[in-house]
């Protein structure tokens, strides 16, 4: 049903039948995302979704799941999802955080090759490229937007709400604590080295300085 709906909405759906056929094929092939659910026989799509990172592929993932539990919701995102469906949901609801996934991971076409530079953070949308200090730093496609978000506005306070617009493309503030998320991961990557750059602006959001 999935695969019909994507294919009227104008996409090239491939199926696999479980997880262990999904990952050989993704090892062979690129797609532009990634729809996994989590319950599959022979390897779940927790598994699934860490082999794949483990290759360094990091392929934007949607997951679909019965199980709405917060730590399972924590444990996809922490291993990489970009979002997170639960069961039961409309198909015009996944059609939309389809789209909205792609959009912020395949770009509009109009990036400049500047660097975007932050005391000793390096970003460059072209490349799409992180360094700190010269060395690169390795981030989810979700990740990358976010940051590049706080950089493109550093020095300024980025509201919840806005991020939660132009990153994950929901206006609804019940999701916002995927943002919170998401800022404890590029904190674990980036915070090192003496930078500590991304600040939280209590009640209001974040920003990302220099010092």
């Amino acid at each position: 049903m999935i695969c019909d709906t994507l294919r009227l909405s104008g996409y090239e759906p491939f199926e696999a039948a479980d997880g262990f056929l999904a990952l050989k094929w993704l090892r062979e092939n690129s797609v532009d995302l990634m729809i996994s659910d989590i319950n599959m026989p022979n390897m779940d799509g927790y598994e699934l979704l860490e082999r794949l990172r483990a290759i360094g592929d990091h392929t934007p993932a949607l997951m679909l799941t019965a199980r709405g539990e917060r730590a399972d919701v924590t444990r996809g995102l922490r291993l990489g999802a970009d979002d997170y469906v639960t069961k039961p949901f409309g198909l015009e609801e996944l059609m939309l955080r389809i789209a909205a996934i792609l959009r912020r991971t395949m770009g509009s076409g109009d990036a400049t090759a500047e660097d975007i530079i932050c005391g000793p953070l390096v970003l460059n949308e072209d490349r799409h490229t992180v360094t700190l200090n010269g060395n690169p730093v390795d981030l989810s496609p979700t990740e990358f937007k976010l940051l590049y978000e706080l950089m493109i506005k550093q020095g300024k306070v980025v509201t919840k709400a806005t991020l939660l617009d132009v990153v994950w493309g929901m206006a609804f503030a019940a999701n916002a604590t995927v943002v919170d998320t998401y800022i404890s991961y590029l904190r674990r990557k980036l915070h090192i080295d003496g930078f500590e750059g991304i600040k939280t602006v209590r009640g209001i959001g974040f920003q990302i300085a220099a010092d």
